[in-house]
């Protein structure tokens, strides 16, 4: 079975359009730059019901999940205490995260010019970001050293956690894929063939859409209708997609089906997913 891999976002601010999410295309583009797509993507807001549904969810998969955002110690914040409610375990402060975050103030001690103080209170608060569900283990960060972490979930997934911050967020996925899921590289090629029919009506063309997919089981079949476009007016992008020594076949047939319906066809497009 080709291992899947799944995103989730969470965060107020990007809902209300505060901010504007960047990590849907960019972990798009980690993913295929190793051959990898994206099954899903989910977004959340900063409802801890809701986000607990969302892990439930993701740890029963058994896929491979990034999460991304909450994971701080502020009191928006929730992540960390979802991820123990789903899984239904405990929050302890991890050992290795808990030195990681004292490196880190040392460093901050340093950099101001101050004497470090372990007990003084924001330091105490600051190691909060490394209590974690019980079992759960360290996602290095290599921007400030304060850890993301991950649990197990069914069969072979596991959820990552990570914080909101591309600058932290996209190197620590990076080093999750890199060390943990090399083995997935390339492994199953996807690609894509489409072509542009000028005028065309979905509705039209359905039936050898229809066809296609019960043909080809592997293969997916995709019509994306335009009405108002600049160069080519109103038209379907259609086509087929999936395992790259499947695709040829399907797309002979469907060139095959547009011809026999009389299609008004333009360009080809071939892209390797």
């Amino acid at each position: 079975m080709t291992q899947q891999f799944g995103l989730i976002i969470v965060g107020d601010e990007i809902l209300s359009g505060k901010r504007t999410d960047k990590h849907f295309s960019k972990v798009i583009e980690i993913l295929s730059a190793r051959g990898l797509a994206l099954a899903y993507a989910d977004y959340v807001g900063d409802d801890p019901d809701r986000i607990t549904r969302t892990l439930q969810c993701a740890f029963a998969s058994g896929d491979v999940v990034f999460t991304t955002g909450g994971i701080g110690a502020t009191p928006d914040d929730h992540t960390r205490q979802c991820a123990a409610r789903a899984l239904g375990v405990g929050l302890e402060l991890h050992p290795e995260a808990e030195q990681l975050i004292r490196e880190r103030m040392q460093e901050m001690a340093r950099e101001q010019g101050q004497a470090y103080e372990a007990d003084r209170p924001d330091n105490v608060h600051r190691l909060n970001m490394g209590v974690f569900p019980v079992g759960a283990a360290i996602v290095p960060n290599p921007y400030n050293k304060i850890p993301g972490f991950s649990c197990a979930g069914a069969g072979l997934g596991r959820v990552y956690f990570v914080p909101g911050f591309p600058v932290m967020a996209w190197p620590m996925i990076e080093w999750v894929l890199d060390t943990g899921y090399p083995h997935c590289f390339n492994r199953a090629p996807q690609q894509e063939h489409s072509i542009i029919v000028f005028g065309g009506l979905e509705a039209l063309l359905t039936p050898l859409m229809q066809q296609i997919e019960s043909s080809h089981p592997q293969v997916r079949v995709f019509s994306l209708p335009s009405v108002d476009h600049p160069q080519h007016g109103r038209h379907i992008e259609l086509g087929v997609k999936g395992p790259a020594a499947l695709v040829p076949a399907a797309w002979a047939d469907m060139a095959h089906g547009l011809h026999e319906v009389g299609a008004r066809c333009g360009t080809e497009l071939v892209r390797t997913l």
